[in-house]
């Protein structure tokens, strides 16, 4: 499942652009195929965005798991994180480092917001199929409703509705309930699971990430691939 990253571009989504097609919002269902380890599908989609769903990636995982997987044969190369990298921007950092016993891969996340409902909240969990599609795939995107002109001015989060997504104005959540009381740090992991699978294929490590975004996951992933890892 790999992709050319001169071909992928992130702001307030991750954005897959090819000679005649470009199609944004990749990152959940990316996130469903890594980690539910399916290492090659066909996608086919008739616009330019991928389908919202309720905000979150539930449905794709159900999907997955209704139409089941087949083995390929073969082993599955893994990229062994091997030593630390980290990339960072003002006081933004995603740090890739080895684990420290073996395991499956953890995901880290600190989000900081000046907001009564969010605040400062960090989850590490780690990155195994029954652990993504019951703690993290779940979890929906979320937005401030002072934004929405902006993101609308730049052809962003056109489908986004009170449906498919938890809204905020200054004081608090506008549509509750949450699924979790720490649904806006799981929902960062949730699109941290979906850069990393940018890599292209499983790799073994932790990430660690702070008030970062997509744009800083893609930043990491390039640089652990031009750095090489360890693949195993």
């Amino acid at each position: 499942m790999g992709l050319s990253l001169d071909r992928v571009e992130s702001r307030n989504s991750t954005t897959l652009i090819g000679e005649r097609f470009r199609v944004q919002t990749i990152e959940h269902v990316l996130a469903s195929l890594y980690a539910l380890g399916v290492t090659g599908a066909v996608l086919e989609v008739d616009a330019d965005e991928m389908p919202i769903m309720d905000g979150s990636a539930r449905r794709f995982v159900r999907a997955i798991e209704e139409a089941g997987t087949e083995a390929l044969g073969g082993d599955i190369p893994f990229l062994r994180i091997d030593r630390t990298l980290t990339v960072e921007e003002k006081d933004a950092w995603v740090r890739l480092e080895p684990l420290a016993a073996e395991g499956p891969a953890v995901l880290d996340y600190t989000i900081v917001y000046d907001h009564p409902a969010i605040g400062t909240a960090r989850l590490a969990l780690p990155l195994t199929p029954e652990v993504f599609a019951s703690e993290i795939a779940p979890a929906r995107t979320f937005g401030f409703l002072r934004d929405v002109e902006a993101l609308h001015a730049r052809s962003l989060a056109l489908g986004a509705s009170l449906d498919n997504t938890i809204a905020l104005d200054e004081s608090g959540v506008v549509n509750p309930p949450l699924r979790y009381p720490d649904e806006f740090v799981r929902h960062k992991l949730l699109d941290l699971t979906g850069d990393l699978a940018l890599l292209g294929r499983p790799f073994l490590g932790r990430a660690t990430a702070f008030r970062a975004g997509h744009r800083l996951h893609l930043e990491a992933v390039k640089a652990l691939l031009e750095l090489g890892g360890h693949p195993t």
